[in-house]
């Protein structure tokens, strides 16, 4: 994807793939998943993941209000989602 590291977890036989870069997650990661959506819950927390970086990407997180929408949101991700609703 020419951004990125692999780091593998030998542990439990996974790797994790590490995006340190702002620029690269707004630029290559981003547009690569609209183009090739996600399905299932992966698509939800794609969509909360795409709301965070717009948010940094005004500088949201250099608020207090903005960092408190952007843990709101990192609560209700992955394992954390609520589906009842």
């Amino acid at each position: 994807m020419g951004c990125g590291i692999v780091v593998e977890i030998p542990t439990n036989s996974r790797v994790n793939f590490i995006v340190t870069k702002f620029a690269d997650i707004n630029n290559i990661i981003i547009p690569l998943f609209n183009k090739y959506p996600l399905i299932g819950v992966k698509k939800l927390n794609f969509q909360d993941f795409c709301i965070i970086a717009e948010l940094m990407k005004n500088k949201a997180h250099l608020t207090t209000k903005g960092l408190k929408e952007i843990k709101k949101i990192k609560s209700g991700m992955n394992s954390l989602r609520d589906y009842s609703k």
